[in-house]
């Protein structure tokens, strides 16, 4: 399209460039605007938690990892936040100490797994924020 456009310029065919032009700028507005639409709707579920964690800030657990796609709440995670005590169906329980051990445990082969593939994920993070940039976001 940007060829076509400098081609039509170069041959002076200027009501035709113009008409080019216009036509890229539409897909371009109709694109961001489409993009701000997310955003606004993702800014409100974002506002409906808060108000949430306001409430719960006082109480024993709290929401974290809040993934919206396409506008809607993918995932919410509740977690507890007394140590030693875990969210399950609704309810906070007390970890046993066989299943705390397991945990660290976990936790500390993840920590190794995670840092021998550091490196593939901070390529495809640089890539990933480089589509993002690429788009405008």
């Amino acid at each position: 399209m940007n060829k076509e456009l400098i081609s039509t310029i170069i041959s002076s065919k200027y009501n035709e460039a113009h008409r080019l032009l216009e036509s890229q700028l539409a897909a371009i507005k109709e694109r961001k605007l489409v993009e701000m639409k997310k955003m606004i709707a993702a800014k409100d579920y974002i506002k409906e938690d808060t108000e949430d964690e306001s409430f719960l800030s006082e109480a024993r657990i709290r929401i974290i990892k809040i993934r919206i796609r396409k506008g809607k709440i993918q995932r919410r995670k509740k977690v507890s936040t007394i140590k030693g005590y875990t969210f399950r169906q609704g309810k906070l329980q007390r970890m046993s100490p066989t299943e705390r051990r397991h945990r660290r445990i976990g936790q500390r082969r993840g920590k190794i797994k995670r840092r021998a593939k550091r490196a593939r994920i901070q390529m495809k993070r640089a890539r990933s924020l480089r589509k993002r940039h690429a788009l405008g976001l």
